[in-house]
């Protein structure tokens, strides 16, 4: 059916309803290492430097951490078995957003309603919405269709989601959530696809409350020795997208999200979008060194007013929202990025919001990676591959980055120089800020030599 045709159904929304289902063990997904990206990487890499006469800003190391799935047993298996729940959400025109049906039944999905559908989105047709539940991660499509029904005041709108313990494969379930959120709006209560979907990709579920929004110290232990076997994957184009809507300003984000600073994302609806960029903003974290931790930020993506006193209690996060009334809570936020503008009330904040001439060569580097895949791969968007380049420049800058550090503060006089600041790819002047800062959130024992100090603004 077009999405102009109207249909008449007074069909009434369903009573929430669920059926108990099993749980099996989570299948493996199989995946292969990326390779012959290394090597065009660090030819580009160098050239650039060698105009400026700098050199190892960037080291390239094998990376067995950015994975794409591969056929297993001769099928494309690009669905993972990894969800917790399945889930349908309407909005009703008495009670608001409502929760029409769920698998399985034993789950707590109260207030996945509000999280599934974000505000505003009455106003557009189509989106799609990440979100975090407890410490689960959800994904819906949403979609809003013309009818002719007094009782839906003429349009009939739903989402159509899953919940798993990851959000790094979520984008592998996509497809089916938007066929079948438009399945559902055509023919309400009609949910078999859905249950087989769910029977077809359910994971283990977590020994420990996932829902609730806090963990303590045990559970702690057993979220981390999960989450490290995630995968980085990421969907098809959302990294030049990122790169392109933020240009040299991505550097900006890259010193924040390492500083672990709480970051918020505004825009109206759609807010899907939105969501790639908490997506990408998170992955700008990633690194190999054990030395100094698997952290990374909370991601909560998708957030509303509801989730104030969350936010309040959270040290750091990146989220992002469709209302604009986060803007006036400065509390809740040390950058608050309003499409492309950024904004914050805090002194350092401000500081580190400028572009250096480091940041515009990086910059650089990055435009001549993507225009050489494109030339090698065609179309970014057609295939998730072709943006590897793109996690690997981030993981590798980070690796080189923390490395050094980590080398200068086992030295006996643990100088920091200007010229350790040249081979990270920093600004010896404008980036000095940044560099004791990062020092002091990751607790690296180094001193800033003189001549770095002479060189301060």
């Amino acid at each position: 059916m077009a999405d102009s045709e109207i249909v008449n159904d007074r069909t009434p929304l369903l009573e929430r309803k669920g059926s108990i289902s099993s749980i099996d063990s989570c299948n493996k997904v199989g995946f292969r290492s990326l390779e012959n990206d290394d090597m065009k990487i660090k030819a580009v890499i160098d050239t650039e430097n060698a105009k400026y006469g700098i050199t190892n800003v960037i080291d390239v190391i094998g990376d067995s951490d950015c994975m794409s799935p591969v056929e297993v047993n001769g099928a494309n298996n690009t669905e993972p078995a990894d969800i917790v729940c399945i889930f349908s959400v309407a909005f009703d025109t008495r009670a608001g957003n409502i929760i029409e049906w769920y698998l399985p039944n034993d789950c707590n999905v109260d207030g996945i309603e509000f999280r599934a559908m974000a505000s505003g989105s009455h106003r557009v047709q189509t989106d799609f919405i990440y979100f975090k539940r407890g410490q689960l991660y959800g994904l819906a499509c949403f979609e809003n269709m013309p009818v002719d029904n007094a009782c839906e005041r003429g349009a009939r709108m739903k989402s159509v989601g899953v919940l798993a313990v990851s959000y790094t494969s979520l984008h592998f379930h996509m497809n089916f959530l938007r066929k079948q959120v438009r399945q559902l709006l055509e023919n309400p209560g009609s949910y078999t696809e859905m249950e087989t979907y769910y029977e077809n990709h359910k994971g283990s579920f977590p020994t420990f409350n996932a829902f609730s929004d806090q963990l303590n110290g045990d559970n702690i232990k057993l979220w981390n020795n999960i989450m490290p076997m995630m995968k980085i994957t990421h969907p098809a184009g959302c990294f030049s997208q990122f790169l392109n809507f933020f240009g040299e300003r991505i550097f900006v984000l890259w010193k924040l999200v390492l500083l672990r600073k709480r970051i918020i994302f505004f825009s109206p609806p759609p807010i899907g979008v939105v969501c790639y960029r908490v997506y990408c903003t998170i992955s700008l974290t990633a690194h190999h060194l054990s030395e100094i931790g698997y952290w990374c930020s909370q991601p909560f993506f998708y957030v509303n007013i509801a989730d104030m006193d969350t936010l309040a209690s959270e040290k750091v996060f990146v989220a992002c929202t469709t209302e604009k009334i986060f803007q006036s809570k400065t509390n809740l936020y040390d950058l608050y990025v309003d499409n492309q503008n950024f904004v914050s009330d805090i002194p350092l904040i401000q500081k580190l919001m400028g572009v250096s001439y480091a940041d515009r060569k990086k910059y650089e580097e990055l435009c001549k990676l993507q225009s050489q895949n494109t030339l090698q791969n065609g179309d970014l968007d057609s295939d998730e591959n072709d943006e590897t380049w793109f996690m690997r420049y981030f993981m590798n800058l980070n690796d080189k980055l923390f490395r050094r550090l980590l080398d200068v503060s086992q030295s006996e006089d643990k100088q920091w120089t200007i010229e350790h600041m040249h081979a990270v790819g920093l600004d010896p002047v404008n980036d000095r800020t940044f560099i004791m800062e990062l020092v002091d959130t990751y607790g690296i024992d180094i001193v800033a030599a003189p001549d770095t100090l002479c060189c301060s603004p």
